[in-house]
């Protein structure tokens, strides 16, 4: 089998898709042989085999890596860490189309919204670039017979598994610090959405980077993340995907190596809206919160408190606004929602729907299948909702969101905090004093105050309770990939 595929996509023409495993500096075919499809979920037919990675295939990756570290990659300056990672974030800006093609196609998500994605993952690379040579210890002064200073290490080996509801994006959030600290990578990506990985190893390549340092796998997680998350010559572990797998990961890192572990888990984000809030701008930010990127969100603002004075209102201009998202082909220039990323989503996704349906809650729009090819669901809105039903509790990764009323703003903060989970939450309010109260008292790790799924690479992002361990982005996620070693010079005479 080749290690290319012409695929074509409406804006782009042809074009050569790698489809090999991208090991120490080259794709190259899994050591089983194994190839499996990625399939378009607009239309859901397979776009291309790729090859598949096995536990085999870790080892070789591992292996390279491990040997590139030691020879090569620790020895490599900060300053030129920096330069490797601007020169692949110009070649995102250069393939940028290119690049939010892929996304689209084998994703499915709006190419609009994908350029928007591949524009952040050139800024968070850039910005990373910007770290490498600023990643400094300090002195510490304990005594005149003693010169203690401290350096921040890079940690070693890192293996990444990312999810498939931004797969590039996830890729640069997860690849510039890491880079940036000296490590070397093992990355692999959802095997919902393998190509632009892919494609992205290649601008690796051409960026430059000696070989092993970054390593991309296309592979199930049961199979080679599983052998990532155990691996005895692994030094470190990141995963961002469901809460019920971060367990798994964080299981086998400790029954393995005892390997660091930072985790981007699931959220069932609460978004609060006051009486005296623009509820034209609210309504704008609840649509934006819930329906960008199909619902697919691990911060989506799924749970959506309303003042009682404004409740019925806000129904009803929430339903108007959600009825003019438009959904359909992903490479429509006004397209606005997509399909969902696969056929097990879909399901899941509307048996959530059956089942809030069932327990009584309201269905105010949507509810039902839009079209009858690929996997698009309707913007879907419940009201009605109790704090006990499922719909309410539970992450459904989908457009589809829950309403109830509150009275007073210890109600809003009661709500907002009743659930295990604390990746973001929102408050929209026109009163400065209550944005600043409710956003002090939210148990989230982000708070949104008159907007939503707003996020930057200077931002740190994770989660309170069980969304997770670790930050992504902002300087705070160079502490997931350094280690800090402390050096104490004697500069007196013996002590004893």
């Amino acid at each position: 089998m080749s290690l290319t595929a012409q695929l074509e996509t409406p804006q782009t023409g042809k074009y050569e898709q790698p489809i090999g495993l991208f090991i120490n500096g080259e794709f190259v075919k899994g050591a089983d042989g194994k190839t499996f499809e990625t399939i378009n979920p607009s239309t859901e037919k397979p776009i291309v085999a790729v090859h598949e990675a096995t536990e085999k295939d870790v080892d070789i990756a591992v292996s390279a890596a491990r040997k590139t570290y030691e020879k090569t990659w620790r020895h490599v300056t900060p300053e030129q860490r920096g330069k490797y990672l601007v020169k692949l974030a110009d070649l995102f800006d250069q393939n940028l189309d290119l690049l939010s093609a892929i996304e689209a196609l084998d994703n499915g998500k709006a190419f609009s919204m994908a350029k928007v994605d591949i524009g952040m993952c050139a800024g968070c690379l850039r910005y990373y670039g910007g770290w490498a040579d600023k990643i400094e210890g300090k002195v510490i002064n304990t005594n005149s017979e003693t010169f203690n200073y401290t350096k921040q290490e890079s940690i070693g080996v890192c293996g990444q598994i990312i999810p498939w509801n931004f797969p590039l994006l996830m890729w640069a959030w997860k690849i510039g610090p890491a880079i940036a600290c000296g490590n070397v990578v093992i990355l692999k990506s959802a095997e919902q959405t393998p190509l632009g990985a892919l494609y992205a190893a290649k601008l690796v390549k051409e960026a430059g980077f000696p070989p092993g340092v970054i390593n991309i796998l296309s592979g199930f997680g049961k199979t080679a993340g599983a052998a990532i998350a155990a691996h005895m010559d692994i030094d470190k572990v990141a995963f961002t995907g469901s809460t019920v797998v971060g367990r798994q990961i964080m299981k086998a890192a400790a029954d393995s190596n005892l390997k660091k572990v930072t985790l981007e888990l699931g959220g069932k984000s609460p978004n609060i809206v006051f009486d005296d809030a623009n509820i034209e701008n609210a309504i704008s930010w609840v649509n934006f919160g819930i329906f960008f990127n199909h619902g697919q969100c691990c911060c989506a603002g799924s749970r959506i408190y309303v003042q009682e004075g404004i409740y019925d209102e806000f129904i009803e201009a929430f339903k108007k606004r959600a009825s003019a998202n438009k959904l359909g082909d992903p490479f429509a220039a006004d397209t606005f929602q997509g399909p969902q990323v696969s056929q097990l989503q879909y399901d899941r996704i509307m048996s959530y729907i059956d089942t809030g349906k069932n327990e009584g809650a309201k269905v105010e729009i949507g509810g039902e299948r839009h079209g009858k090819e690929g996997y698009f669901i309707q913007p879907t809105i419940f009201s009605g909702v109790s704090e006990d039903m499922k719909i309410m509790q539970e992450e459904i990764f989908g457009p589809v969101c829950s309403i109830a009323k509150f009275k007073t703003e210890e109600d809003a903060i009661r709500l907002g905090n009743a659930t295990t989970y604390g990746l973001a939450s929102a408050v929209h309010t026109s009163n400065l004093n209550t944005a600043i109260r409710v956003s002090n008292a939210l148990r989230a790790g982000t708070v949104w105050v008159n907007q939503y799924n707003i996020l930057h690479h200077q931002l740190p992002f994770g989660g309170y309770k069980e969304s997770g361990i670790g930050r992504e982005l902002g300087e705070a996620a160079l502490a997931n990939y350094t280690q800090t070693k402390t050096v104490s010079i004697r500069l007196g005479d013996a002590l004893f």
